[in-house]
């Protein structure tokens, strides 16, 4: 039977391809999935990890607050534990016990009244032997504790025992919950009384409100006796025995409060939805817990996760696009690989000399600061070379009158030698060889400056110092008619410096002080030392004109000069001295009116001393 031709129309043609025989669309496939996989793992493990990691620092963060809010009860509790230890020792504590009551007490009473308001104490009272309060701070008020007996209290049966109390319960007279502590008054086998202060912790939970949460201060028996969500105050953290609620209703520790379980207890849907942190009070059995809800920590975990997750999805899309992209290019030529390469070997050649360049420029510059240390040292040679010329018209005065007098000695000495008078020969050579010691010292001094003074740092006398630099200008001070007030010699400490470099310093001061006293009527220098533990400072002042106030900034910079034949160098040499030996130059308020200049120098450890 002949076929149908729509039927041999159809047979002879072939089915279309499908859109996804190509490698490429194989690809965007295989990459979609592994986009969607890798997303859902990761937002569980975000999830997760988002999670842990706020209940970690929410639980951090819980502690934390738990420890500053132990601390805050522990410095109450230290503050109202010393009243107790300290009234024991009054005076006026006897009296009042055995005079049961009368004038003694009635003293006492406004006493304790005055120490109260000091301290912030709710009340603190005496109790006798028997039990009865025979002296309180609120005597004078509605709810008195004189007058009540507290012989059935814990805290007065064991303090008059052992010789100390702590107990918290809530007061039978003022209704007002608080920590009771209590000494003995007395010696254990005939004891006199009981001191009682009451602490209460109302401005403490006040406290607490502050932070995020809700803390409670439980006992030993876990009922909850201080919290800052007053629902949370006198509720148990466990189930209470019989034998435990016969004991505080006998002892009248909680009144007629029910002492319900706490929402906070272990096992509770509130507190399993909560981290908390739980640690030891300074109290005997007691604790302080600290909860906060978990469910912001967590929305914000969840927050922060579905932030994360989106973030990687698109990073994710971003990734296997480019990888489509790269993959749908084909291999990469020759050519590119070659222009790549040569273009690291260039890039490679050029940091070699980049580095090369570099090592030279730090030669130069290592060499740079060599030579400027030694055109500084240079200038300092030249310094002290320039004020040795300025003093060695003095200097040469202070050595020819030694000079002159030891030639009339020597003369006279002469004359008593043929006068046959030996005693006074003698005495005109001792005073001959005083004279040519001190001629030494002036020429062994100038030398010692001449010289070029070493970098090494050490310890030095101070004394040595300023006695050194009085040799070397002290003729010129007493030529310009200057008044100089000098410190006493076996006062002054050691000092951290070069000995030359800082009577460089130190010349340098006191040839300012005397260029700028020309001419004063009365001109007057003073070096004064000030020693600390560390350190000593040394100022050199004059009464001259001082210093302008618009030079004040400029001072030490150097070629800055207020005298028409100076260069400016000075001041700006010393200050550099004085910086490499660790210290300070400064230009400060004279005392005597005029300008002044403290070195602040280390102090050494004196040899005596040590």
């Amino acid at each position: 039977m002949p076929s149908h031709p729509a039927l041999r129309h159809s047979a002879g043609v072939s089915a279309p391809a499908s859109p996804f025989a190509s490698p490429a669309a194989r690809r965007a496939i295989v990459a979609v999935l592994l986009v969607v996989a890798a997303t859902i793992v990761f937002a569980l493990i975000a999830g997760r990890y988002a999670r842990d990691q706020a209940r970690a620092t929410l639980a951090v963060e819980v502690e934390r607050t738990a420890r500053q809010q132990l601390r805050l009860l522990d410095s109450e509790l230290r503050k109202f534990r010393l009243l107790p230890i300290v009234l024991r020792e009054f005076a006026e504590l006897r009296p009042a016990l055995t005079s049961g009551g009368g004038a003694a007490a009635t003293r006492l009473d406004g006493k304790l009244k005055l120490l109260a308001e000091r301290t912030g104490a709710p009340v603190i009272y005496l109790i006798d032997r028997n039990g009865l309060a025979v002296a309180a701070s609120n005597a004078a008020e509605p709810d008195s504790f004189a007058g009540q007996r507290y012989d059935f209290r814990p805290y007065f049966l064991k303090a008059r025992r052992d010789g100390a109390a702590e107990y918290f319960a809530i007061g039978t007279t003022s209704h007002r919950p608080g920590l009771f502590l209590a000494r003995r008054i007395g010696s254990p086998a005939r004891p006199d009384g009981v001191i009682v202060v009451k602490m209460e912790f109302d401005g403490l939970a006040r406290a607490w409100r502050g932070d995020a949460g809700s803390t409670v201060l439980t006992d030993a028996t876990g009922v909850s006796v201080v919290a800052s969500d007053p629902a949370d105050r006198f509720t148990t953290m466990r189930p209470l025995t019989p034998a435990e609620r016969q004991v505080i209703r006998a002892d009248r520790q909680f009144a007629d409060q029910p002492l319900p379980l706490s929402r906070l207890r272990e096992g509770t849907a509130l507190r399993t939805a909560m981290a908390s942190a739980t640690l030891p009070a300074p109290l005997p059995g007691w604790r302080l817990l600290h909860v906060e809800p978990l469910a912001p920590a967590l929305r914000s975990a969840d927050a922060w996760s579905h932030t994360a997750t989106l973030s990687f999805a698109l990073i994710a899309a971003g990734l296997a696009g480019a990888w489509l992209w790269r993959t749908s290019r084909g291999e990469r030529t020759a050519a590119r690989r070659e222009a790549l390469e040569a273009e690291i070997a260039e890039r490679t050649v050029d940091l070699r000399l980049a580095n090369d360049r570099l090592r030279i420029e730090i030669a130069e510059r290592m060499a740079a600061d060599q030579r400027f240390r030694a055109a500084r040292e240079e200038l300092a040679q030249a310094n002290r070379l320039g004020s040795l010329g300025q003093i060695t018209a003095g200097i040469a005065h202070e050595i020819n009158q030694p000079v002159a007098t030891i030639r009339t000695l020597a003369e006279n000495g002469r004359l008593f030698l043929d006068r046959a008078r030996p005693e006074r020969t003698a005495e005109n050579l001792a005073t001959i060889a005083a004279l040519t010691e001190r001629i030494g010292s002036i020429v062994s001094e100038m030398r010692r400056f001449a010289r070029r003074g070493s970098r090494s740092l050490g310890p030095i006398p101070l004394a040595e110092v300023i006695e050194g630099t009085m040799l070397l200008v002290g003729d010129r001070l007493r030529a310009a008619g200057i008044a100089l007030d000098l410190p006493d010699p076996d006062d002054l400490p050691m000092v951290v410096a070069g000995r030359v470099r800082l009577e460089q310093v130190l010349v340098n001061l006191l040839t300012n002080a005397v260029d700028a006293l020309a001419g004063h009527a009365a001109p007057r220098v003073a070096l004064i030392v000030s020693a600390g533990p560390d350190t000593v400072g040394l100022t050199v002042a004059d009464n001259g004109p001082g210093i302008a106030a618009d030079r004040e900034c400029e001072i030490f910079t150097p070629f800055v000069t207020g005298r028409p034949d100076g260069l400016g160098l000075g001041l700006g040499i010393a200050r550099d001295i004085v910086v490499e030996f660790g210290g300070t130059l400064d230009l400060v308020p004279s005392p005597l009116g005029g300008a002044a200049f403290r070195v602040i120098l280390p102090r050494a450890c004196d040899s005596s001393a040590a």
